[in-house]
């Protein structure tokens, strides 16, 4: 087992998800953020790292004696294009460049389902390795991340695993978010698969549960060795009933990035509206 593992983005939705489910007897969990992070708990092996992504320095002290890095920090939702650049790709450069000059072997990067937003929702599943369709600046900086990561796994070879995810909260409470959820056991159970299976090169898969609507592949997760147990159907007719079932020709309905492909995530657009 992996005995001490570098969480970036500790203090957010995932880092707090994942805290908790990624601790094991053995393994030291070296937590990052520039937010506030709850004190480890007396049986928690733990170290609270303040700092910021950004901040190659930082990064550098932090990959020391580092077996693997989870690297989740960075803006969440949509930015504008320089916050983009310079926490988001910036930021996730500095973390494999830490993490290479300090001899990590594995980077796991959580990229996103809005890296390829703009792909079309069909029937059938979105393979593993689907080319890049970005629907924001922020898909774009998940795209610069991949990239980032083919990079530093074909000149350097570190093991580089990028995972696509969907959505993750406690549960799904809209239409279209029933195929892309990862519950957050889910989500422990492929970042535990994602750091335990031996020498994965470099892959791109899909970060979802074995969801009855599910429109994401699990193929390359499986061969991890992630093996999902949560099923979103549980929450469909509460779903629909709240909100209605999606029309065909909604965006959200349409694409893979759902809402985020609609005017509303135009971000060119309510900047040039706000300087005017």
């Amino acid at each position: 087992m992996t005995s001490r593992v570098l969480i970036t983005g500790a203090a957010g939705n995932l880092g707090t998800k994942l805290r908790s489910r990624l601790a094991h007897p053995g393994r030291l969990l070296r937590l990052l953020d520039i937010a506030d992070l709850p004190e480890p708990a007396a049986d928690e092996a733990a170290e609270l790292w303040p700092g910021s992504i950004t901040d190659l320095p930082t990064m550098l002290a932090a990959c020391a004696g580092v077996d693997a890095v989870i690297h989740l920090g960075g803006h969440s939702r949509e930015r504008t294009w320089q916050d983009i650049l310079d926490v988001n790709i910036a930021g996730t450069y500095n973390v494999f460049e830490a993490a290479r000059r300090q001899g990590v072997e594995r980077v796991i990067y959580a990229s996103s389902i809005h890296a390829a937003g703009y792909a079309p929702s069909t029937t059938a599943e979105a393979p593993d390795w689907l080319y890049p369709r970005p629907d924001t600046n922020y898909g774009v900086g998940k795209v610069a991340g991949e990239a980032i990561g083919s990079l530093y796994a074909d000149r350097y070879g570190l093991n580089v695993i990028c995972v696509r995810i969907g959505v993750s909260f406690e549960k799904p409470t809209r239409p279209r978010t029933l195929g892309a959820w990862l519950s957050p056991d889910d989500c422990g159970r492929l970042f535990e698969a994602c750091l335990t299976t031996p020498s994965p090169g470099y892959r791109i898969i899909w970060g979802v549960s074995a969801n009855t609507r599910r429109t994401l592949s699990l193929t390359e997760a499986r061969r991890l060795g992630y093996h999902p147990e949560y099923d979103s159907e549980e929450c469909a007719a509460e779903a629909i009933a709240r909100h209605g079932e999606l029309s065909p020709d909604d965006p959200a309905a349409r694409y893979l990035g759902a809402d985020w492909c609609t005017p509303d995530f135009d971000t060119a657009r309510i900047e040039a509206e706000q300087e005017g």
